[in-house]
């Protein structure tokens, strides 16, 4: 592995309000209680996300600086971000609640350098490099770990011929949509607004007649809480579908149902599911499950507001056996996923956020959600990944860090040409060379 030199680690907290800061309604809060959307996650690992850039013109040392600046300027505008998880300990039911704590103690910030390591290393490799986990910060750690680590953090790494800037989110401060709209804020100080386009909304959802905090039944202290989960050894590879691909596996899709609701999502995810299915080689009578993130925002009625800051997603599966789902076809596939989705409304949200809080069940990294029968689905080609602009460009590829991989997680990427997708797929090697070699899967890969 090419070695990963660290040449500096700093907290970096938020700009004190002052002239040079447009205060655009920025909330002033000091405590937030967290959903049931937010605690589902604290067992698992963080959001780990990273951009990759061609170097810019400026010099090394007054470009990091320059980012440190306009970090601590967007952390005035995100005040969570550098704060920390506080707990409270409930003697009465021998429960702990948590909440975040804006006490502006700071995010890591890493300036790192890889004197060896290329852009085009990461770029044109057929499988991802296992290099590209040490270009993130804040890598191992759990949600609740950020009761005494940060919440976010970051790792700038100079390239050869260019930078990565890696970044780590506690998945229980947020959900994707609030991971890239910090990073799009950032890119927009960055590159001199005075005004952030769009405010976070610091106010989390809670349905009427709601007890909180919510008491959860955990020990903090439990050993079992920081056991490793191993995970086999894995392989990477990201597969780009161009916007014709896609376009065509959704007329299949619609055609072979003899109807017009199957999304483009839903087409492109059944035929991965079909393909990893047969590359596994599962006998026919074995359940397969796909689980797919679920967004409450619009759901609801009235729907959150759009800068709402904190998760607002759940997640439910698809299940069928291995043989129906091969015999049916990729309609057939699709339409599965379709009925789970579609059945999702404002009551169906509702009743489940308030059935959680009652009985509170914590995803782990042993669970189930992914396996050698599972695909998990993480992330969304809707996010405005390409537009974070900091100032010298776009960048030029998106990968994900270490954070939650197993085999059968899947996590989903605009393509750099607009209609297109990249889909990351984590799979035992031999899965995916199988993958490599099925034919009807790769007709609709793009090299």
């Amino acid at each position: 592995m090419e070695e990963i030199q660290v040449i500096s680690t700093c907290l970096v907290g938020a700009a004190s309000n002052n002239e040079s800061i447009s205060d655009n309604n920025t909330p002033k809060v000091s405590k937030i209680d967290m959903t049931p959307w937010d605690l589902q996650f604290l067992l698992l690992d963080t959001i780990q996300k990273g951009l990759l850039f061609h170097k810019p013109k400026e010099n090394n040392t007054s470009f990091i600086d320059h980012l440190k600046i306009s970090l601590s300027r967007t952390l005035h505008f995100f005040p969570p971000l550098a704060g920390r998880f506080s707990t409270v300990k409930n003697d009465r039911d021998d429960t702990v609640s948590f909440f975040i704590n804006c006490n502006n103690a700071g995010v890591e910030f890493t300036h790192a350098v890889s004197p060896k390591l290329t852009v085009s290393t990461i770029l044109d490799s057929k499988h991802v490099p296992k290099i590209v986990h040490s270009l993130f910060p804040l890598n191992n750690t759990r949600n609740f770990e950020c009761v005494t680590k940060p919440l976010f953090g970051v790792q700038i790494t100079e390239l050869v011929d260019g930078y990565f800037i890696g970044c780590t989110m506690s998945h229980s401060l947020g959900d994707g949509t609030c991971f890239w709209h910090f990073l799009n804020t950032w890119s927009e100080l960055s590159r001199g607004y005075e005004v952030i386009s769009k405010s976070p909304v610091l106010e989390r959802y809670f349905p009427e007649k709601m007890d909180v905090p919510i008491h959860l039944p955990l020990k903090l202290d439990d050993e079992k809480l920081f056991e490793k989960f191993e995970v086999p050894p894995l392989m990477e590879r990201i597969f780009h579908l161009s916007k014709e691909s896609i376009g065509r596996l959704k007329g299949k899709a619609n055609s072979e149902m003899d109807v017009k609701s199957i999304s483009s999502l839903q087409a492109y995810l059944a035929h991965l599911w079909r393909s990893v299915t047969r590359c596994r080689k599962l006998d026919a009578e074995q359940e397969v499950v796909l689980s797919v993130i679920v967004g409450a925002r619009s759901r609801l009625h009235p729907p959150l507001p759009e800068g709402y800051f904190g998760n607002a997603v759940y997640i439910k599966q698809v299940k069928t056996s291995a043989g129906e789902l091969l015999k049916n076809g990729l309609g057939w596939a699709a339409m599965q996923m379709n009925k789970v989705v579609s059945s999702q409304n404002s009551e169906e949200v509702v009743k489940m956020y308030k059935s959680w809080a009652e009985n509170p069940i914590l995803f782990t990294k042993g669970s189930g959600l992914l396996g050698n029968t599972n695909l998990g689905i993480s992330s969304s080609p809707r996010y405005n990944i390409y537009g974070t602009d900091f100032g010298w460009g776009k960048p030029v590829a998106v990968r994900s860090g270490m954070a939650n991989k197993s085999d059968g997680k899947i996590t989903l990427f605009p393509g750099i040409e607009e209609g297109s997708v990249d889909i990351e797929v984590c799979l035992l090697p031999e899965t995916l060379q199988a993958m490599e070699n099925d034919k009807e899967f790769m007709e609709a890969v793009t090299n």
